[in-house]
C-alpha cells in the first residue's frame, strides 16, 4: 500500500490569504506522524536518491528535520539543520528565503567547500526555501549530490523554474477548488 498518497487524499485543506495549504503529518506534524508512513518515505528516498559517497545530510529547521533523521539513522550520515536562528559561530552563513508567505532568514553551519551533500525537505511549493538553501550551498562550494522534497506542490511555479536546481520528489499534488489532487504518485525525477 502506498501510505503517501493514501495520507495525502485524507489531507485536510486550509486557506490563509487566498493561499490553500494542505495539513498533513510530513509537513504539519498534524495528525501525528505514524511510523509506517516514515518508514515508508525513508525507504522511497533511499531508493531514489544518490546517497552514494555523500557527506552530509542538509536538512531546514523545522519539517526536514525528523525525516532527514529517519534517512540517517537507516544509512548512518550525519545531519547538518539549516536553523531559523544565528548563533554566530565561526564559519555561519546568513542565507534570506522568501516563500508564498513570509521573508525570513536562516542559518547554515558545519557545511564546508567540497562537502558531498544530499538535501532533504518536506514539501516543495514555492520554491523559496530550497532555492535559498541551494544557491547557499554552491555559494560555500558544497557538492549538492540530490535534493528530494518528498511532496511537491505544483500549479504555481516556484523559483527552482527555470534553475539547474532540479529536485526529485516523491509525489506531485495540487490544490483544485479546494481538493487536493494527486498529479503524480512516483513524483519528479
Amino acid at each position: 500500500m502506498d501510505r503517501l498518497t493514501e495520507s495525502l487524499r485524507e489531507a485536510p485543506i486550509v486557506e490563509k490569504d487566498g493561499y490553500h495549504y494542505f495539513v498533513h503529518p510530513v509537513s504539519d506534524g498534524v495528525p501525528m506522524l505514524e511510523p509506517e508512513l516514515l518508514r515508508e518515505i525513508v525507504i522511497r528516498i533511499i531508493r531514489k536518491a544518490d546517497i552514494d559517497n555523500v557527506d552530509k545530510i542538509v536538512a531546514p529547521e523545522a519539517m526536514g528535520i525528523h525525516i532527514s533523521t529517519a534517512v540517517s539513522l537507516v544509512t548512518d550520515i550525519p545531519i547538518v539543520v539549516v536553523r531559523k536562528r544565528g548563533y554566530g559561530l565561526e564559519g555561519e552563513v546568513p542565507i534570506s528565503k522568501v516563500t508564498g508567505y513570509k521573508k525570513s532568514d536562516m542559518y547554515i553551519n558545519d557545511i564546508e567547500p567540497g562537502d558531498r551533500v544530499v538535501v532533504l525537505d518536506d514539501v516543495l511549493s514555492t520554491g523559496g526555501t530550497l532555492f535559498a538553501l541551494l544557491t547557499a550551498l554552491e555559494d560555500i562550494g558544497a557538492e549538492i549530490v540530490d535534493t528530494v522534497a518528498v511532496i511537491k506542490k505544483v500549479g504555481d511555479g516556484n523559483k527552482l523554474d527555470g534553475t539547474p536546481f532540479d529536485p526529485l520528489t516523491l509525489v506531485n499534488v495540487d490544490v483544485v477548488d479546494g481538493e487536493l489532487v494527486i498529479v503524480d504518485e512516483g513524483g519528479d525525477g
